[in-house]
């Protein structure tokens, strides 16, 4: 796939099974010997490109360097049992890509406006685009995140590249404190936010588009401890001589929700499975809190209205960031966690963030692994939430307090596929059966009956009377049985749609 092309929505059809391969018939077992339903969670890690949190390390590394240490977080997260990352690949209105919108990120090469190239080929290096092929490789999803609004970060240390917004639409761009912030009252800065998101979904195979909690910034302290208020005066002061009748807080608001509210349309009106998701601010409305519950309003200040955007169904993915201890009271977890669940009338994915980097961080008050553990337990505690997301990925590849290790061997320790999206499914056909095929050898090879590679496949093993579950990429073509008596296999596609199951005997 060249570097900022479209891959395929699924695996491209394998090639026929060579002729000594023979197909095993399937094996009529009784429905009290099978296997329950295959396991669903998300279990998913952010990695953050801005300030070089997660990837990279550093600005300027040789592609090499930064095609091995991605490769080594992706396999690591597969170990580890994750089945989705979050890749930040628009931290401050720049790419982590091939963008004929956004100049490329200074975090890649240290100078905004240049993509490093690669030493054996001479190209680009397209670092999403590696990324989604690398991640699908191993049967993990893949998700872009993008700051809707931040313009420039505390971090940068290069200059602006000619092509930038601050540059080019200087008149959309405002200064906030040690900030350069996209003004969301500016029609344009939506529409070009929108047309960002547009041209990840044509040219990338992501699985969800995702947007963090960056919509008004956050309030910024003045040297007197006062907060500076956001310069948005220019466009409140049209939209008042064009008639409008809002308050100037409704106003705002309206404005986040016009970009909220075309997302879904825009994205799957381009890509139908492609999911849009938001990591809001963890706490809600003030008037509509649990009792007991308090702390920053991003109603009020960040002039996010998320609970209205649950009540319209205006997303597939919820991410509250819940990045509080179970035994903080004015914040505390679970509360937080059974309120964002109530507002979740349409029932679209919720999981909420948990904040793994707390994990034995070396600060004043580090979090013991037990902490994000208990909170894992407590989701999965609740029906409605079927999945957790950890920033970040750096707090795992670090196994702080042990936490890799004991995801990994508890909470984890058992496979499991991302839950299905019923909602966005409506008319696919489902996945054809699969078949089993063995040569002389012994050598086995997945297919499917329609000659299509599904998106994943769901294997059960039985041994010994026991049956083991686990979870294969689609383009996975050889499978090894383990030393199982029998196999069962079920073809998912990539809203999570099951097609039928079949069992195979391996004694014969």
């Amino acid at each position: 796939m060249a570097p900022g092309q479209p891959g395929p929505t699924t695996a491209p059809a394998p090639a026929g099974p060579a002729a000594p391969f023979d197909a095993l018939p399937p094996l009529a077992l009784p429905e009290a010997d099978q296997p329950g339903a295959a396991p669903r969670e998300l279990r998913a890690a952010w990695v953050a490109s801005v300030a070089h949190i997660d990837w990279p390390a550093q600005p300027g590394l040789p592609v090499a360097a930064l095609r091995a240490s991605a490769l080594a977080q992706i396999e690591r997260a597969q170990a580890i049992g994750l089945n989705a990352l979050i890749l930040q690949v628009r931290p401050s209105a720049d790419a982590l890509y091939h963008s004929p919108l956004e100049p490329a990120s200074e975090y890649l090469s240290g100078t905004q406006g240049l993509l490093p190239v690669d030493e054996a080929s001479g190209q680009p290096f397209d670092a999403l685009a590696f990324w989604v092929a690398e991640a699908h490789r191993r049967g993990i999803e893949l998700h872009a995140w993008l700051n809707p609004y931040r313009a420039r970060h505390p971090s940068a240390r290069s200059a602006a590249a000619g092509s930038h917004v601050a540059l080019a639409r200087p008149e959309w761009v405002r200064r906030h404190g040690d900030l350069l912030w996209l003004d969301p009252g500016e029609a344009g800065a939506r529409a070009h936010t929108l047309a960002v998101v547009a041209d990840v979904v044509r040219r990338y195979d992501v699985d969800a588009i995702h947007l963090d909690d960056y919509f008004y910034p956050y309030p910024v302290k003045d040297a007197s401890g006062r907060d500076q208020p956001f310069d948005d005066q220019a466009p409140w002061q049209a939209y008042q001589a064009g008639g409008g009748r809002l308050a100037r807080d409704d106003w705002r608001r309206d404005n986040v929700d016009q970009l909220v509210r075309a997302l879904k349309p825009l994205v799957q009106g381009l890509k139908p499975w492609v999911r849009v998701g938001i990591s809001p601010f963890g706490i809600g409305r003030p008037a509509l809190r649990p009792a007991g519950i308090s702390g920053f309003s991003q109603y009020d200040q960040l002039f996010a209205d998320v609970e209205r955007w649950c009540d319209e169904g205006w997303m597939d993915e919820l991410a509250p960031q819940l990045y509080w201890p179970r035994a903080r009271t004015a914040q505390a977890f679970e509360p937080l966690l059974d309120y964002w669940l109530a507002r979740n009338s349409h029932r679209h994915h919720l999981w909420p963030g948990l904040f793994s980097s707390r994990v034995a961080d070396g600060g004043a008050d580090p979090w013991p692994a037990d902490e994000v553990l208990a909170q894992i337990a407590l989701q999965r505690q609740r029906p409605g939430a079927r999945g957790h997301i950890h920033f970040s990925l750096k707090a795992l590849l670090q196994d702080r307090d042990s936490l890799a290790t004991r995801l990994q061997r508890e909470a984890y320790a058992q496979p499991a596929l991302v839950p299905a999206t019923p909602w966005l499914h409506t008319g696919a056909a489902l996945p054809a059966a699969p078949q089993l095929r063995r040569s002389p050898g012994g050598t086995l090879q997945l297919a499917s009956a329609d000659g299509q590679a599904p998106w994943r496949w769901a294997l059960w093993r039985r041994r010994a009377g026991q049956w083991r579950f686990d979870t294969l990429p689609g383009q996975q073509r050889q499978l090894d049985p383990q030393a199982a008596d029998t196999l069962m296999l079920q073809a998912i596609d990539r809203l999570g749609g099951e097609g039928p199951r079949l069992a195979y005997g391996l004694d014969s």
